[in-house]
């Protein structure tokens, strides 16, 4: 717990942080680098070019400065911190240099304004908040029974093309089986060393059920655009991973998983490559033989973007209360053959028939999800039947 002597800085923090987060953040990242390049491996540089880094890391500063005392709102952040800093090897050697240049970057963005009792809260409230992490990870790591970060090299059994932009690679291990156990809507990360040296590892959301004798992960090919970079790694994949090829991948991890309640109905909501964790839920139904009340809402542009359809037909074979509805922003004419689609233009909750007392999960863009869940919300859904999987600054929008 926070220190009475030092509560009052943390508040007094909120609204600097809202107005030089950014700022802080960049000097952060950038005098870190310099003294530490080989941590360039452990970050996501593309985040770094597009400044999604460091919007992240200011929003989780100010978010935990404005929930302090808020441990309801903050944890299911943290766990998902928590998930996500195992996948990709944050150590708790990591902590003290992230903790050095963190509080340098206040000092020297707020200059006079930094006093040494704010440095002193704030040196406090971040090793409160290193100590749980570090902790959590510990847990996680050995619930999982894999080092933190660890990876093996496993081996491309297919690559099957789902889109013009989407691939499926299927995964076993040397021996010829399934890499392991994992809960539907995990994902795994993938690591390449790209032609510049550069290290860097990527998560994926596996896309089939845990019963089948394979992994299979999803990979989008992400073209450069006025807001982000091209996408390193799983542009490298598309590039050059073919049958036969060996990479380097860690165990599923991520806290956006089936709920196990089998008596209330799920909906899955979805855009894009954002198909992919409901997919692996949906099939995990399949292998069972679930008879649970399930609508599966998927949005994309128009049938040629949508991935991974014909396994969600075969689903709909097995699982008799498994309802479809696909949103084409802009349908081609040949997609009422090719794709089951119920409506064009994009995803609209209301023209949907929703299940009472249902289950919401949401995987897309941000927009996609920010858009679903303030409709769900007015449709009077409580944020406890609500979940998305995201990464970044969105996975706080609700604390900010």
């Amino acid at each position: 717990m926070l220190s009475a002597a030092s509560r009052p800085y943390i508040d007094a923090s909120v609204p600097v942080l809202r107005e030089h987060g950014l700022a802080i953040t960049r000097h952060f990242y950038a005098s870190m680098f310099e003294a530490h390049p080989e941590l360039r491996n452990l970050f996501n540089m593309g985040n770094q070019a597009s400044g999604a880094q460091q919007q992240s890391l200011a929003s989780a500063v100010f978010a935990y400065a404005a929930n302090i005392d808020n441990a309801a709102a903050l944890a299911p952040v943290l766990e998902r911190i928590v998930h996500k800093h195992v996948s990709v090897g944050i150590t708790p050697a990591h902590y003290p240099i992230v903790g050095r240049y963190l509080l340098a970057a206040i000092k020297a963005v707020l200059g006079d304004a930094a006093t040494p009792e704010l440095i002193a809260a704030w040196d406090e409230a971040y090793w409160l908040l290193a100590g749980e992490l570090i902790a959590a990870e510990a847990r996680l790591s050995e619930q999982s029974r894999a080092p933190l970060g660890a990876l093996r090299e496993l081996v491309v059994a297919d690559v099957d093309r789902e889109t013009e932009h989407v691939v499926s690679y299927y995964l076993r291990t040397p021996e010829g089986g399934s890499p392991g156990e994992f809960a539907p809507g995990q994902y795994v990360s993938v690591a390449v060393t790209l032609p510049d040296g550069l290290q860097q590892r990527r998560q994926y959301s596996l896309s089939d059920a845990p019963e089948a004798p394979h992994w299979r992960i999803t990979v989008k090919r992400e073209e450069a655009n006025a807001s982000k970079p091209e996408g390193m790694v799983s542009n490298w994949l598309h590039a050059n991973v073919k049958a036969g090829d060996r990479i380097l991948v860690g165990p599923a991890y991520g806290e956006f998983t089936l709920p196990q309640d089998s008596a209330r109905p799920l909906v899955l909501l979805s855009a894009g490559v954002g198909i992919t964790p409901m997919m692996s839920m949906v099939a995990a139904l399949a292998a069972k033989g679930s008879r649970r009340e399930v609508l599966f809402a998927h949005a994309g542009r128009n049938g040629s973007h949508v991935a991974l359809r014909r396994h969600l037909a075969f689903a709909k074979t097995q699982l008799p209360n498994l309802h479809t509805v696909t949103f084409l922003e802009a349908p081609l004419s040949t997609d009422r053959e090719d794709v089951d689609y119920t409506h064009a233009g994009r995803m609209d909750l209301s023209r949907l028939s929703l299940p009472a007392d249902a289950d919401y999960l949401m995987c897309g863009p941000s927009a996609f999800m920010q858009t679903q869940w303030r409709a769900l919300r007015d449709a009077g859904v409580s944020a406890g039947r609500m979940r998305r999987e995201v990464f970044g600054p969105d996975a706080l929008d609700h604390l900010l």
